[in-house]
């Protein structure tokens, strides 16, 4: 939204944005060749054993060779968005005040394409980073509908993998988005 060739100066541009100035000049530096690999290892380990947290995944790091501080280590599972599986203190016990919402699929006969369809997305690790799979499918024939892939988490994506289902297969009956804690 900022101009640099606009007669209003940057810095009144910015106080009528309610922006920083130093926002101006910041440029995100993308991830060093050493985090990428450490992030690679650290998916691996994870995948191996989902029950480790950043502790025991730096002591695996390091019998691997690979000294790195268990800091660093929580800070690169925090943007993997990764954290360790266990059984959390009663989690399925509901709080006196939530609602609880039923499953309403639970006695639906999905026996037929095009009756019920869902969204799910993960992210998938690459070679310099990761990016993002946005998949729709039908749950009666395990078909996957439409799918996109972004290296941001940006609705625009999903929207279009929507659109191109919805165009070539028409509306379900019924659309349900599946919803995760962690990727998997």
């Amino acid at each position: 939204m900022i101009d640099r060739k606009h007669a209003l100066s940057l810095t009144r541009q910015c106080r009528l944005l309610q922006l920083s100035r130093s926002s101006l000049y910041y440029e995100a530096a993308p991830a060093s060749p050493h985090d990428l690999k450490l992030m690679r290892l650290i998916d691996r380990v994870h995948l191996k054993y989902p029950d480790y947290g950043s502790r025991r995944i730096q002591d695996e790091l390091e019998d691997l060779g690979h000294a790195c501080g268990r800091d660093h280590v929580r800070t690169l599972m925090r943007k993997m968005g990764i954290e360790a599986v266990y059984c959390r203190p009663r989690t399925s016990k509901p709080q006196p005040g939530n609602k609880i919402y039923p499953y309403l699929l639970r006695n639906i006969d999905i026996n037929r394409a095009n009756h019920v369809w869902a969204a799910d997305i993960t992210y998938l690790p690459m070679a310099r980073g990761f990016c993002y799979l946005m998949a729709i499918m039908d749950w009666a024939s395990r078909r996957v509908l439409a799918w996109r892939l972004s290296n941001t988490l940006d609705v625009s994506f999903c929207v279009e993998a929507l659109e191109e289902a919805l165009k070539r297969y028409g509306a379900p009956e019924i659309f349900s988005i599946l919803v995760a804690r962690t990727a998997t």
